[in-house]
């Protein structure tokens, strides 16, 4: 009797142990896919907002880009299916890349970013020149290149840098 009560009781903590070990997991993979979710969220935002881009026409502010960050207006669907013109703003706020001039207040976009650096194409082709500054109210560069410099990164080490490549919409 007492034999096979301690058998048992091995066999409730064997099984308790794997339980908590699957519950980890899947917890684990459910906090992972949430950060790829949100990664591929923040990309389709910066995409459509690059993309929809409004300069050079009646109402529009210019374009402003430095090395730290950008500003321009754009369409903006707002919480009636209406297209609205904005004047967004991208850049680093304590420690995040964060988008202002959305409706609900700044919107964070990626964590632990240190440094952002923001260069700015300005002709087709292999050797076309890419810029730190872009200042135009009536004209936008054919593309935007975003390098993010993180403090904490998904492979251990210690920084890592992520470059996106925005492609601008029609030019004014």
């Amino acid at each position: 009797m007492l034999v096979a009560l301690t058998l048992s009781a091995l066999v409730v903590l064997l099984a308790h142990r794997v339980f908590a070990a699957v519950t980890d997991g899947a917890q684990r993979l459910a906090e992972a896919r949430a950060a790829l979710d949100r990664q591929a969220n923040a990309r389709r935002l910066l995409t459509a907002l690059v993309g929809d881009l409004d300069i050079g026409l009646p109402g529009s502010s210019g374009f402003n880009g430095r090395p730290s960050g950008v500003a321009f207006s754009t369409w903006i669907e707002d919480s009636n299916g209406w297209l609205e013109r904005r004047r967004i703003g991208l850049g680093v706020d304590g420690g995040a890349l964060t988008v202002r001039g959305l409706a609900g207040g700044p919107l964070v976009l990626a964590d632990s970013v240190s440094q952002l650096d923001v260069d700015y194409l300005l002709d087709y082709g292999a050797d076309a020149p890419w810029v730190r500054t872009w200042q135009s109210p009536v004209s936008a560069p054919l593309a935007i290149r975003i390098r993010l410099s993180r403090a904490r990164c998904v492979t251990g080490n210690d920084i890592c840098v992520d470059t996106l490549l925005m492609i601008v919409g029609p030019r004014g």
